[in-house]
């Protein structure tokens, strides 16, 4: 198994997904932004949290026209598997590979707390390892993770089973008190139609090991590790 993290300038958040994808056995190496290849045989990509290009302009914007973004829009064109986490999420918004947009959370305040998240489809690589409607826990780090779609595309996550997880309250029901930033639908994760590209505001890297207070995020890389093992 082979998995690359691409590093841009300002993640900060690279160094927690490589140790997480090579303590569950993906061998990650690092790809840097001005990169103009990807390394041969990769099974996954993440795109990792941070601050890509200190967030000027809109956070992600930039980071999805750096040079080896192409690769990367490329491979998952192809079928190749992506995982683009927190400021990953909006680079993969900006670079299209997954609908909707982030804005500015709707306290205007800064989120960093454990949430709790509803499993909503786990037809897909990275959500095969849990149940569909378990209630898991992995912390949010983000200024800008209020995500937004328009009434058509909303529609059409839903019907296509691409809302990949929910905010929910500790009864594990969606609800305001919940929903960290304003999420439209408590919206917290999607997938790509196809369902090779995710894209999720919460850091499953940060819950992968009980000595960082959780481990349910590590089902997430175990559960790639598998669809490649089987």
């Amino acid at each position: 198994m082979k998995s690359a993290v691409v590093v841009f300038p300002g993640s900060n958040c690279d160094r927690d997904a490589y140790t997480t994808l090579r303590d569950v056995g993906l061998n990650p190496s690092y790809v840097w932004h001005g990169d103009s290849s990807l390394p041969d045989g990769l099974d996954v990509i993440v795109l990792p949290g941070g601050f890509s290009y200190g967030d000027y302009l809109r956070c992600g914007a930039m980071a999805a026209r750096s040079p080896i973004m192409r690769e990367v829009i490329a491979y998952a064109t192809k079928g190749g598997h992506v995982i683009g986490i927190c400021n990953g999420f909006q680079v993969l918004c900006e670079t299209g590979l997954v609908p909707g947009t982030l804005m500015r959370n709707r306290h205007l305040k800064f989120n960093c707390h454990n949430t709790n998240l509803r499993v909503e489809s786990n037809d897909s690589a990275f959500l095969s390892g849990y149940k569909k409607g378990q209630v898991v826990n992995f912390p949010v780090a983000h200024a800008e993770g209020n995500y937004f779609a328009d009434a058509d595309t909303l529609k059409r996550l839903n019907d296509n089973g691409q809302v990949a997880l929910r905010y929910v309250d500790a009864a594990g029901k969606p609800s305001d008190e919940g929903n960290p930033n304003g999420a439209v639908e408590n919206i917290a994760g999607i997938t790509n139609e196809k369902k090779n590209v995710l894209g999720l505001m919460p850091h499953p890297e940060r819950h992968a090991d009980p000595e960082l207070g959780g481990s349910d995020g590590r089902i997430l890389f175990e559960s790639v590790l598998k669809k490649f093992a089987a």
